[in-house]
């Protein structure tokens, strides 16, 4: 990984991810050195980052707000905008790590660039490993770099295998808290509002991933993501509910040992480690106060209460394009209950019915996959 101080790329810099990061490094400024930053249109947000740590170069995607940053910028900065600006950004020459956390497929092609350049990914979106897995994972094997998972749920199961054999691991157990549906029967759920949906118990995040928590597809692009980041079979991932979110995920071994890894529910613990890896830093925010009593409650989810978590299992089964279009039928279908087209539970309704009506074969490029990807997203939205 490198010296310190690190110089940091942060991309999708405005976001939660991105305040969580900038917490780490503001909390440690003689470790990190922010380079870069990048973001979809927040300019505003961007240009107080730019100010606060001095940062060098900015994209953004929007091509009005970057004509906005460069009359507000002070002298010096550099804009980019666009895709390209995002693959400008992540590919700079003095870059050790780059953080990806733009939402959605738009963060694939500038962190492959990312890869390819030999620059270290804090990975923090799920959406382009599910889309992606063998591609980036594949890229990652013939650049030498390594993906650092910044979830609490990887970073944790990422943490459980230091030290370990692979071949020894007979099951990942990634933890869920349930969401905000996690106490309510089938006949409650049926007549969920958005209001509801959007109130998580444990964790701030923005709308999509929200829902996603209460959906639990979030738990489902998870387990993706855990396939390929660690190279474990469908077989043997499991998922548990853990209303507290303390336990973050585990890794039970072949001779029944099981290790966990515990923090309070503050992305800030994991992103740190995935900076500092394999150092570890004084902790950037309030960790477990032992001297209290503490609740650990774990169950197994009910499928029929979550049917996303079932067809996202059932995707990766499936193999080839399916878990891309499981990602992108959810992530349209998401949007349809914002806008009130939908129910909450016609969600999974549109992802099987879009999984039914898709050709799951293996992409034989990107450009395969993105072709892929977008029919997926045409049947979803004829569906809608």
């Amino acid at each position: 990984m490198g010296s310190f101080p690190r110089k940091i790329i942060l991309l999708g810099a405005t976001g939660s991810i991105g305040d969580s990061t900038l917490a780490v490094i503001r909390k440690h400024s003689d470790k990190f050195e922010l380079l870069g930053i990048a973001a979809d249109r927040n300019k505003e947000k961007l240009l107080t980052i730019a100010k606060e740590f001095s940062v060098p170069h900015i994209a953004i995607y929007n091509q009005e707000a970057a004509g906005w940053l460069k009359q507000h910028c002070p002298k010096g900065v550099e804009i980019h905008c666009g895709q390209g600006g995002l693959c400008t950004i992540a590919t700079l020459g003095e870059a050790d790590v780059v953080v990806s956390a733009v939402v959605g497929t738009v963060a694939l092609k500038p962190t492959l660039e990312a890869i390819k350049k030999g620059k270290n990914i804090a990975l923090a979106n799920k959406e382009i490993l599910v889309m992606a897995g063998s591609f980036m994972t594949q890229a990652a094997r013939e650049n030498q770099i390594q993906l650092l998972p910044t979830d609490s749920e990887h970073n944790a199961i990422f943490q459980c295998l230091q030290g370990e054999r692979i071949e020894k691991v007979e099951k990942l157990i990634l933890t869920a808290s349930g969401g905000a549906f996690r106490n309510y029967s089938m006949e409650a759920m049926n007549k969920v509002t958005l209001k509801q949906a959007l109130e998580n118990p444990n964790w701030d995040m923005g709308p999509k991933v929200t829902i996603d928590s209460a959906s639990m597809a979030n738990k489902g692009l998870e387990v993706i993501e855990a396939h390929w980041l660690f190279g474990m079979a469908v077989e043997n991932i499991e998922v548990m509910i853990h209303p507290q979110s303390i336990i973050h995920s585990m890794v039970q071994y072949c001779d029944g040992s099981v290790m966990a890894q515990l923090n309070p529910p503050s992305m800030t613990f994991s992103i740190q480690y995935a900076l500092s890896y394999p150092e570890r830093f004084e902790k950037p925010v309030a960790t477990l106060d032992f001297s209290k009593s503490l609740s650990l409650d774990l169950m197994p989810p009910c499928y029929e209460k979550y049917p996303c978590l079932k067809l996202a299992f059932a995707s990766l089964r499936e193999g080839g394009i399916a878990p891309a279009v499981f990602n992108t039928s959810n992530e349209i279908a998401v949007q349809a209950f914002i806008e009130g087209k939908i129910r909450f539970l016609g969600i999974p309704e549109i992802i099987q019915k879009t999984l039914d009506r898709t050709d799951h074969r293996i992409p034989n490029s990107i450009e395969d996959l993105i072709d892929a990807e977008k029919e997926a997203r045409r049947v979803a939205l004829s569906l809608i």
